[in-house]
């Protein structure tokens, strides 16, 4: 199996998993935020939507420099509405479907560097960026989101297994 059949397997089972969490994101409820210093529920369901572009993006370039113009695709954009965020967000795992799975092994084991200028933040394998930047950085942040939901009493979608809304 390659490494990009392995990845996808796990990608796909996520981003189903998420785009669960995000249909129940309350738009109303978009400038809410559990605590000062927390993000507000759009912001924060917005980050998880624009997450699987960042796939595509480590596939189709070596670097990324969040601080030139060209980064302009890895910024997020605002939550507008949850239909809109679920538009971006299919868009986006789409995408990054299609370019993990143009892929070959060689492709995926070679470095991938993000970068703020001169700075160095990581330089690792594309598969690990996928995998820890990528996957990992959504699950993250989705459980996150689940917990913002559970304090608006949005009924929870099952995640790893029955929540206490969906047995």
């Amino acid at each position: 199996m390659s490494i990009a059949e392995s990845f996808l397997w796990e990608f796909d089972n996520e981003m189903n998993i998420t785009r669960s969490v995000l249909e129940r994101v309350p738009e109303k409820d978009a400038a809410w935020q559990p605590h000062p210093k927390s993000s507000t529920l759009g912001f924060l369901a917005a980050h998880i939507a624009n997450l699987p572009r960042w796939a595509s993006g480590t596939v189709e370039h070596d670097q990324v420099d969040v601080s030139l113009p060209s980064s302009e695709g890895f910024r997020q954009p605002p939550f507008d509405s949850t239909s809109a965020l679920l538009e971006r967000f299919d868009r986006n795992v789409e995408a990054a479907r299609k370019a993990v799975s143009g892929a070959d092994d060689a492709h995926l084991a070679g470095p991938w560097t993000l970068r703020v200028g001169d700075k160095i933040l990581f330089s690792m394998p594309r598969s690990s960026v996928l995998r820890s930047f990528v996957v990992s950085h959504i699950v993250h942040h989705r459980g996150q989101l689940s917990v913002y939901l559970r304090l608006r009493d949005v009924p929870l979608p099952r995640i790893y297994g029955p929540s206490a809304d969906t047995p």
